[in-house]
């Protein structure tokens, strides 16, 4: 899945081969099943399967981590959830459960930092899963006013550390959309300008963030997402832009054909909508 530098793998080698032992078959065996799991996990996201992302992460809990980081094996722990409850808000009527999963998602993702406090991937998952549950609460209260100053501490962090990582800049585009009830419209626009460029700036990222580090559980997911939220976006802005949003859907599907969402939700949003702007 990542690649090095050739120089860097051979010295690698050179140091393997003078003095590390060959992984043990328990220990190879243990990361195949860790690997076998996230991929069934990516597929249960697209696929919206909830129930599937339960099981799914009661599996990835009880299996062995032989020498995986366990920042790594917290972090797609994590991610069943979130994305459980991703899709929770694309059933009819909205899952009642979605608080539950990003209450246990913020746990898990707080333990990975615990185990790697500089993990930015963590920190996006974090700040996203905080945000809909911000979202969820409805108008400002109490615990919106503690949950704010630290979703922007996160995400200012996450931005020093790797400010171009594109799934970090996936989680920051719908901070940079929103805007109040009532805004203006240039403001409007300004804001909604911002993220999808910043989008598209994740876009450009991605060839760099395949190669961020050496373990195979590292994430390296986002060029699909980031197509989707621009469709989304170019749908919904207050000047739409149909050709685009169908581009970037297409796009999304060309990458994962099975993705529920695009393929039997966002797509057909966009088609109409095509339709009633050409009546």
């Amino acid at each position: 899945m990542l690649r090095l530098p050739c120089f860097a793998s051979l010295v690698l080698a050179l140091g393997c081969a003078a003095s590390t032992p060959a992984p043990t078959p328990g220990a190879a065996s243990s990361e195949d099943r860790l690997l076998q799991l996230v991929e069934q996990i990516r597929s249960a996201d697209y696929a919206g399967d909830r129930q599937a992302l339960r099981d799914l992460h009661g599996q990835l809990a009880a299996a062995p981590t032989g020498n995986a980081p366990l920042a790594l094996v917290r972090y797609w722990k994590a991610f069943a959830l979130w994305r459980r409850a991703v899709n929770g808000f694309n059933e009819t009527p909205n899952a009642p459960d979605r608080e539950a999963d990003l209450l246990a998602a913020v746990a898990e993702f707080e333990a990975a930092l615990q185990d790697d406090p500089k993990f930015v991937d963590a920190q996006a998952g974090l700040v996203s899963c905080l945000g809909m549950r911000m979202f969820l609460r409805g108008p400002l209260d109490d615990e919106t006013r503690v949950l704010l100053p630290r979703v922007r501490a996160l995400l200012a962090e996450a931005q020093t550390l790797e400010p171009e990582n594109p799934r970090l800049l996936w989680v920051r585009g719908p901070t940079e959309w929103w805007t109040p009830k009532g805004s203006p419209a240039e403001t409007v626009d300004e804001r909604q300008a911002r993220a999808i460029a910043t989008y598209l700036r994740g876009l450009a990222g991605l060839p760099a963030s395949a190669r961020s580090g050496p373990e195979p559980l590292r994430p390296t997911w986002g060029e699909p997402e980031l197509h989707m939220s621009l469709a989304w976006s170019y749908l919904n802005r207050r000047v739409p832009d149909q050709a685009q949003a169908e581009l970037h859907a297409r796009k999304a599907l060309a990458l994962v054909p099975s993705w529920h969402y695009v393929r039997d939700i966002l797509l057909p949003q966009i088609e109409s909508a095509r339709r009633s702007a050409a009546r």
